[in-house]
């Protein structure tokens, strides 16, 4: 403001305190109160033509101060003060609270827009700076982590680090080691809050600021930023951005490492399929997740893998034609569920099994999808109040799978008449037929046709419930064919 020749303002030099000419206008506010403190946020220039100035100066002025008011503009007039009443001028100088003088030809509204206007380009500044960040960064990403560390550390003109679960180095630039007794309190805060949030820390000679990486907004991952001063908005706003792409690039880079090595290891029989489950899910108890287009579908977005594989927390996940999706998982919440029926999937999830056994689930899962679309919402196995899968024992199931359904399974074989599948979805819908036809894809005589044809070959009548009934978990239990 003082920079602004047009404005002409003046300011009182023993009003002023170290550092006060760069401390930052939020506003500019005209107030001709004897005490408008309690209505001021902070930040603010405020002006007074002195209309209706208290005989309590120093209260005056010391509440401003203590209301963090920016600086105080007096404006000079005519009609009311020629000239500045000395005492404001030592009220303010006792204060410190910085003073200007207005000129008479100066309106309180060119200050006004004169600090909207300086405002509005800082703004743009900060945005243009962030921008130019966001590119610098993400063309950096595809360099790897290493460079994106460099990169970010180059903008922020600070050292950085990447630490991992159990204070890991994934990388760094410049970051001391080991980082200092301070920051690694500070990463343990971080770890047991909860949330996306940051955290700052004095060191000596400087700031660290520890934040959790996203889109995972867990504190597996931390980024760890350290320089002489504080961070301002946009250099947050920029380390927003640089944390989300250490969180994509390591993640993609560390889920490539692993879905690499485990297929290295099937392949040579070096591994075992419980071993794999554990190294990418954590766990040798895997549920197979089957999910089909629901009303109007997945947009592009949400049909693309590395979406359902952040949503479902595996990276073993298949987008099939149609659309529909099958992934192999650990724990899947019913939260997750309804987020992908938000987005326009509908999933069932299968029962827990070990990961050896995780391809003669796929029957099963396919059947509680076919339930799902019929009902509308997810179904996950044993979560219904009458199942009672576990009173069975698995093998005798799968044998009266295969013995009740092997007509129907031969004849698919020999002609693709689709009876298996369209026994399925017509049980799924209750025997109806223009739902089923819809389903299908097919006219509802077609549907008619290959229930005939089940019937036939099966020598059951589908009207009696107690054959629907057995055929419903025989179609449960089925080993998928080839």
């Amino acid at each position: 403001m003082l920079g602004n020749r047009e404005l002409a303002l003046d300011v009182v030099p023993e009003t002023l305190r170290p550092g006060a000419l760069d401390a930052p206008v939020h506003w500019a506010h005209v107030s001709e109160l004897q005490d408008p403190a309690p209505y001021l946020l902070g930040g603010e220039l405020i002006l007074t033509a002195g209309v209706n100035l208290p005989e309590q100066l120093d209260r005056y002025v010391r509440g401003l101060r203590d209301a963090g008011v920016t600086a105080l503009g007096f404006g000079l007039t005519p009609t009311v003060h020629e000239t500045l009443p000395e005492p404001l001028r030592r009220a303010c100088a006792r204060r410190g609270l910085p003073l200007l003088v207005v000129p008479a030809r100066t309106p309180f509204l060119a200050v006004n827009r004169a600090v909207s206007v300086a405002l509005t380009e800082a703004g743009q500044r900060e945005q243009r700076r962030i921008t130019a960040a966001r590119e610098t960064l993400t063309r950096a990403a595809g360099g790897g982590l290493g460079e994106l560390t460099s990169a970010l550390a180059a903008v922020l003109r600070s050292w950085v680090a990447l630490v991992g679960a159990g204070d890991v180095l994934a990388s760094a630039h410049d970051a001391p080691s080991p980082l200092p007794r301070p920051v690694r309190e500070l990463m343990a805060t971080v770890r047991a809050g909860s949330g996306i949030r940051s955290a700052t820390t004095e060191l000596d000679g400087g700031f660290a600021v520890v934040q959790p990486v996203y889109p995972q907004a867990t504190a597996s991952h931390l980024v760890v930023v350290g320089r002489p001063r504080r961070l301002d908005g946009a250099e947050r706003a920029i380390l927003a951005v640089g944390a989300a792409l250490l969180g994509l690039v390591g993640r993609a880079g560390s889920d490539a490492a692993e879905l690499g090595a485990a297929a290295t290891g099937l392949l040579l029989g070096r591994t075992s399929p419980g071993e794999v489950a554990r190294s990418l899910l954590g766990s040798e108890v895997v549920r197979l997740v089957a999910g089909a287009a629901y009303r109007r579908g997945p947009d592009e977005v949400a049909q693309r893998p590395d979406w359902l594989r952040a949503r479902l927390d595996t990276p073993l996940v298949s987008v099939r034609p149609g659309p529909s999706f099958v992934a192999v998982a650990g724990a899947v919440s019913r939260p997750v569920l309804e987020d992908l029926r938000e987005h326009g999937w509908l999933a069932a999830v299968g029962s827990p099994g070990p990961a050896a056994r995780a391809a003669s689930a796929g029957a099963e899962v396919e059947l509680l999808l076919s339930r799902a679309l019929a009902l509308g919402r997810p179904i996950v196995a044993g979560s219904e109040p009458l199942d009672f899968d576990a009173l069975l024992d698995p093998d005798a199931s799968r044998g009266f799978a295969a013995k009740a359904l092997e007509p129907l399974v031969a004849l698919d074989r020999a002609g693709d008449r689709s009876l298996v599948p369209t026994l399925r979805t017509w049980l799924a819908h209750h025997g109806g037929w223009e739902p089923t036809a819809a389903e299908l894809g097919v006219h509802r005589n077609s549907v008619r046709h290959r229930i005939a044809q089940v019937e036939k070959a099966l020598g059951v009548d589908l009207a009696d419930p107690e054959v629907r009934m057995r055929l419903w978990f025989a179609l449960r239990w089925a080993t998928p064919g080839p």
